[in-house]
């Protein structure tokens, strides 16, 4: 038995578990230099996980959105800025295996994916619209079977270090901004000139620089489906549920380094309540909100699925904002908890109970995509649809 079929036999937790223990070795130094986690992908692609999504039949492991989000909290646990391009990988694979396995081209994209572990990038931003995933200035332009597209992309995440780009764009040059189109570039069939240089506060090792983006490709590699479809049905939930992922790994971390503050406490003052003792009691029961939250969303996600009325429904919409609304301004409230029970030792870079990276990088929660941008939606949203309240979903 080779080692890759042996790898396919362990458990997703298992694997991902190695990948972190590497990602860990690397998260300060990704952070402080701003650079790639190479060697956190690497070990991605070493233990198969960029291709677990795939279905079995196309060489990939069937893995569930489920399965994946607990991946992503793995891996957050470690590095923040590995985790999400893991999860954003595993986003944009989403859009491909619910909309692309009817079409041939796409179908044997996603078999290469699997067996030569391709790293697939997103490029939805554009100048002039900002982070309006729903709309397009640039077009793709058909001749024949070729089609060409020219986009200023003001961000692609980790665009230089892709494999291929998943990008958006009008359906052609007469189309409307909304009516769009997502389409597959390979890598020798683009290229890439930097406009913007990604130097943030956190994520740093994301490396979401901003290019003009210059693709000519085989007309067949536009996903069939219209991209309202495609983000309504999966782009959506995917997202605000694997980035929830990460965001709860973050404040997982931190959380285990206020509890490693606090019984270190308690050990020098035996029979003395430590300080912070209580703060850690509120910071827990943060955390299992934070939990309880993404949980319910990943249900109600997988019962849906089989749905595509229900997935493209104005309550699930709303549920699906609110799960991300609610974990990215609570991970911050908790890693704010965090930094206050652990004090200058948390507030110091270099100890054991750091969170200053914990904190740069969950403050890029609330703005992917915006929450404001979020909260606008689901309030036209509710404008014409009554919120399900049942606790039975």
């Amino acid at each position: 038995m080779n080692f890759q079929v042996k790898i396919k036999e362990e458990s997703f937790a298992a694997r991902a578990v190695r990948v972190a223990e590497i990602a860990a070795k690397y998260a300060d130094i990704v952070d402080a230099e701003g650079r790639f986690p190479r060697e956190a992908v690497d070990a991605m692609k070493a233990e198969r996980l960029l291709g677990i999504q795939v279905p079995r039949h196309l060489d990939g492991e069937g893995a569930t959105t489920t399965e994946i989000a607990e991946l992503c909290s793995i891996l957050g646990q470690a590095c923040a800025a590995s985790a999400m391009v893991f999860a954003m990988h595993h986003i944009k694979l989403s859009s491909l295996v619910e909309h692309g396995v009817e079409s041939a081209w796409h179908a044997s994209f996603m078999q290469r994916i699997a067996t030569e572990q391709l790293l697939i990038a997103s490029a939805t931003t554009e100048g002039g619209i900002g982070g309006n995933l729903r709309n397009s200035i640039c077009a793709i332009e058909v001749d024949g079977d070729t089609c060409r597209l020219e986009k200023d992309a003001t961000v692609i995440s980790y665009g230089s270090h892709a494999d291929a780009i998943l990008i958006t764009s009008r359906s052609h040059p007469e189309a409307a901004s909304s009516d769009q189109v997502l389409t597959a570039f390979l890598k020798d069939q683009y290229t890439l000139e930097r406009t913007h240089v990604w130097n943030t506060l956190g994520m740093r090792g994301t490396c979401s620089d901003g290019f003009l983006f210059k693709g000519e490709a085989p007309a067949v590699q536009i996903l069939p489906k219209p991209f309202a479809e495609i983000a309504a049905q999966s782009m959506l939930a995917s997202s605000h549920l694997l980035w929830s992922g990460v965001w709860y790994g973050i404040a997982v971390d931190a959380v285990s380094r206020a509890q490693a503050f606090v019984r270190a406490a308690a050990r020098k003052s035996p029979g003395a309540p430590p300080p912070g003792a209580l703060r850690l009691a509120e910071v827990s029961n943060l955390l299992q909100m934070v939990k309880s939250n993404v949980v319910a969303g990943l249900k109600a996600y997988e019962d849906a699925k089989t749905d595509p009325d229900k997935l493209s429904s104005m309550g699930f919409a709303v549920a699906m904002n609110n799960v991300k609304i609610a974990s990215s301004e609570t991970i911050l409230e908790i890693v704010n908890h965090v930094m206050l029970i652990c004090g200058i030792m948390g507030y110091k870079n270099g100890t054991p109970f750091s969170v200053g990276r914990h904190l740069r990088d969950a403050h890029s929660a609330q703005l992917m995509i915006s929450n404001d941008r979020i909260l606008g939606n689901t309030s036209s949203m509710l404008l014409v649809h009554k919120q399900d309240t049942s606790l039975l979903g």
